[in-house]
């Protein structure tokens, strides 16, 4: 993407490597920092005080569970939650007078972080087909327009809704309801791109798509594994849980292919030894793993824990449980015994002693955690990957007691509500019936299209109207070039924003803008003041309120968008009383309560304080796969052939950024400032490739269609990743993730797994 020259003008890069710890007073100074270069000291300390309490503001950005009530700290945020909400409580405004200044063509040549700066958008907007500007409409126009596009349509499923998880659970289930009183399944959601790999291989092994770990069971844990997660940038409040277990005793294993901050060392700021102190060593072993070897980690892991079993029998393996609630044991068992060591340590890049010292501490332990995040779901090899890790927790009945467990930690706010809520393209039967049984229409029941595949179809035109609720799909998806292809091929586009992104700029030959308030604005309906609810990533349920005043009296909130929307499609067409649920979010959540399983009298349990907890099946002793018991499964799986002269390349975000929104060009924990078009390698790699800290070079990848992709103009540093591996920020180098690099079976974008070469770049050119 080229950059203008008046503006994101190339900072000088600096580098000096990767922090030692995370947090601390720093952490507070750049929050701080940050907030009050977008809005004023009363309304920053409005939302900061408010942030993750009881009745206040769910935090927009991860979905790390809140402490229960009477035990938040009254600063009970992190940095990059704090960051984040005023980013989106900003006081600069996008208007009209904004678009009749900035052509779409010259927009799409500003970069995300400039986008995102100009502030909130503030009443509807529409691209007619030759303009190259938006111009103002009326709420009634736009909804006109919409439903005018959806019917005439030759079919349903040439329509695709996609959602992010910064949506409510009432906005969620307001979407899936009207894509499918509409008639279509294709619902693609930020799940496909981040976690979709985890469900999958949850569902098949022990019954249930989400993860089975709470924070009491953080509080008695033996051992925690962090496995390709940075949570010191991605999900920092996980680090007060893990500080908390290492002061009780509890041991941690860190698994990554970079030596991240957050897993070195915490200084909690709300504790004296996190600003005056040194903080408390997160890590006891820190396992520099190389990109995509994990399932082999595991698997060498659960083969020195057979051959334990083997020498001390019935002191090791849980056999009661392995013969009471699991099956495939024998096939398991076999295929593992077989696998060697030594190969184990040639793919992991590990020493067979620092393998064999964390199967020591696997054995010292009675109850084991494992988290993880996108460095397991991103790979091709992602599902078996994570089947290998249930394979492990089942070894010794680290499932379903307290202590123990599967933790998948989300990202966005919502993202497993999102799920629960019905935002899912293959939804099983159970859930349609109920729907059709609550609303009187029969649902569509032929699978939708995930987000990959909504890509390829409106590719071959057959998808013709893309409607984007939150999000970024431009910036989130892989294959930059292709989904940008992808989007302009639609007759119509519709984004639901807060701000302006990427997206915006990436236009069907009509396009709409349709501005919506905020988490934290107060959301007055004629039923009078609303809340809405979230799920986090532990399946607590919680209650979201508003505080602050909207950006724009023009704006509507998602639920009235929607229900606006489906009342202009569908008139009479189906059953439902839309403009009750914009009146009033409880008659939603009524409806809820009668279709979504563990939701039942949701309106008097979300008054709770700190609301309730879904039930999980495997807590209960239950495991609903079809065989009625947890699976163990045979898996196999490796990283890619890299070619001599090549490294595997892993997408990844900078500290200072969120999703796919960068706020500076700096990384500060990683020690990089300045830019953010770098590639980061290890210097034995550079010199094999006759290269210098700070040449310049284009990122060429070659997927298996035999086309060249490329990211141009990156700066190399030197850095302590793996040999044979590199880094790079997303979304730059989601140009270089083709549409056909995807996890088996789950179909997600492999961002973890791209073989590149490093083409240097000439003076001049």
């Amino acid at each position: 993407m080229r950059r203008r020259p008046d503006e994101d003008r190339e900072g000088e890069l600096t580098s000096t490597g990767p922090k030692e710890w995370a947090a601390g007073v720093p952490a507070v100074a750049h929050a701080l920092e940050y907030s009050l270069s977008q809005t004023s000291p009363k309304r920053t300390a409005l939302t900061l005080l408010n942030m993750n309490q009881v009745d206040g503001i769910d935090c927009p950005g991860c979905a790390w569970p809140d402490p229960a009530p009477g035990h938040r700290h009254a600063n009970e945020y992190c940095e990059n939650g704090a960051k984040h909400i005023n980013d989106e409580a900003t006081s600069r405004r996008v208007t009209a007078e904004f678009f009749a200044e900035h052509p779409v063509s010259e927009l799409g040549e500003r970069s995300d972080k400039w986008l995102n700066q100009q502030g909130r958008l503030t009443e509807p907007m529409v691209k007619r087909p030759g303009s190259e500007h938006y111009e103002p409409i009326s709420w009634t126009d736009a909804f006109g327009l919409v439903a005018e596009e959806l019917r005439s349509l030759d079919s349903p499923d040439e329509a695709a809704f996609y959602t992010s998880g910064r949506v409510s659970n009432e906005a969620a289930f307001t979407l899936g309801l009207f894509a499918r009183a509409f008639g279509t399944n294709n619902l693609p959601d930020c799940s496909n791109m981040c976690h979709e790999s985890s469900g999958f291989a949850l569902h098949e092994t022990i019954g249930t798509g989400k993860g089975t770990v709470s924070l009491l069971d953080m509080e008695h844990a033996d051992l925690i594994f962090v496995v390709g997660q940075n949570p010191g940038t991605n999900h920092p409040r996980q680090l007060s849980a893990l500080e908390a277990a290492k002061l009780r005793g509890a041991r941690i294993v860190a698994v990554n292919p970079l030596p991240e901050a957050g897993l070195r060392r915490f200084k909690n700021p709300q504790k004296p030894r996190g600003v005056i102190g040194a903080g408390v060593e997160i890590a006891d072993h820190f396992l520099q793993i190389r990109l995509g070897a994990d399932i082999a980690l595991f698997q060498g892991l659960n083969k020195l824990l057979l051959e334990a079993e083997d020498a001390a029998p019935g002191t090791v393996l849980d056999r009661a449980f392995i013969e009471s609630s699991t099956s495939g044991f024998d096939d398991f068992a076999a295929h593992v015994r077989a696998v060697d060591l030594d190969d184990v340590s040639t793919l992991t890049g590990l020493g067979r002693e620092e393998i064999r010292a964390v199967a020591d501490e696997v054995l010292r332990s009675d109850r084991i955690i494992v988290c993880w995040a996108m460095g397991l779901t991103q790979h091709r090899h992602a599902v078996p990957t994570i089947r290998e890790i249930v394979n492990f927790l089942l070894l010794r009945g680290n499932l379903g007691r307290l202590g123990t467990g599967a933790c998948p930690v989300r990202g966005h706010s919502n993202v497993q509500g999102d799920r629960t809520m019905g935002i899912w393209e293959q939804m099983p039967d159970e859930f349609l019936d109920a729907l059709q049984q609550e609303f009187g229409f029969d649902p569509p029941r032929h699978h939708g299209l995930d987000a990959v595949g909504t890509i390829h179809a409106m590719l071959e035109d057959e998808v013709k109207v893309f409607v984007g609720v939150a999000g970024n799909f431009v910036r989130a998806a892989p294959d930059s070039t292709a989904t940008e292809k992808a989007l302009r091929r639609c007759r119509l586009t519709v984004q639901v924003s807060t701000k302006l992104n990427r997206s915006h700029t990436v236009c069907g030959e009509t396009a709409l803008i349709l501005p919506t308030r905020s988490r934290t604005e107060r959301d007055l309906q004629d039923g009078g003041e609303q809340f809405v609810t979230v799920e986090d990533s532990m399946s607590d349920v919680h209650s979201s309120y508003g505080r602050l005043t909207p950006a724009s009296p023009l704006l509507l909130s998602e639920v009235a968008i929607l229900s606006r929307l489906a009342r202009a499609t569908l008139g009479e067409r189906v059953p439902v009383d839309w403009a009750s649920f914009e009146t009033d979010y409880g008659i939603i959540r009524d409806h809820i309560s009668r279709v979504v399983p563990g939701f039942h009298d949701f309106n008097h349990r979300i008054a709770e304080p700190g609301g309730f907890t879904l039930p999980n099946p495997v807590n209960e002793g239950v495991f609903p796969t079809s065989t009625g018991t947890a699976q163990f499964s045979v898996n196999e799986g490796s990283p890619p052939d890299v070619p001599e002269g090549h490294l595997l390349l892993q997408t990844l975000r900078s500290h200072d950024q969120w999703n796919t929104v960068p706020y500076t060009d700096n990384d500060r924990y990683r020690g990089i400032h300045g830019d953010r078009r770098v590639v980061m390698v290890h210097t034995d790699d550079l010199s094999a490739l006759g290269l210098t800290e700070g040449d310049r070079v284009d990122v060429v990848s070659i997927a298996d269609d035999g086309q060249e992709r490329r990211a141009e103009g990156f700066r190399v540093v030197p850095y302590p990743t793996p040999r044979g591996s590199a880094a790079a920020y997303y979304p730059e180098t989601n140009v270089l993730v083709s549409l056909g690099s995807v996890a088996e079976t789950s179909n997600q974008p492999a961002y973890k797994s791209v073989v590149v070469r490093l083409e240097p770049v000439t003076a001049g050119t």
